[in-house]
């Protein structure tokens, strides 16, 4: 039986689930090229096809997500193992890569991730006053 409390993050494959896409695209979309305002039925930002994270853009969020910049090394290591774009920027498909790896060796650091974006245990955001 699959482990419940990994469920709501990781299908019984080890893949994303809908609802942890849905809120990665929502966190992405905080830091992409070209910046978005659209937004799917719960209010979730939703990237543009193609947008990327640009150097600035991962330094962004690595910094709102770790309180940190990614180090020279930790950045180089992004663009060797996840998907970019030719000019070496972070995909979505990418950010899912990165963030599903993630999950499967430290879920706990997901959860923290989700909560520093706002999410709650049921992957709802939470609505900012």
């Amino acid at each position: 039986m699959a482990n419940n409390s990994s469920s709501i993050l990781l299908d019984d494959e080890g893949g994303i689930t809908d609802k942890l896409e849905s809120c990665l695209k929502h966190i992405f979309a905080k830091y992409c090229t070209p910046a978005t305002t659209n937004t799917n039925a719960e209010g979730l930002l939703l990237p543009e096809d193609g947008a990327y994270l640009s150097e600035e853009g991962l330094q962004k969020w690595a910094r709102e997500t770790n309180g940190e910049p990614f180090s020279e090394e930790t950045k180089e290591e992004v663009v060797e193992s996840f998907d970019v774009t030719y000019d070496g920027n972070l995909t979505f498909k990418g950010f899912l890569q990165l963030y599903q790896l993630q999950t499967e060796s430290e879920e706990a650091e997901t959860w923290k991730d989700l909560k520093k974006h706002g999410f709650d245990e049921s992957l709802k955001l939470a609505k900012s006053s």
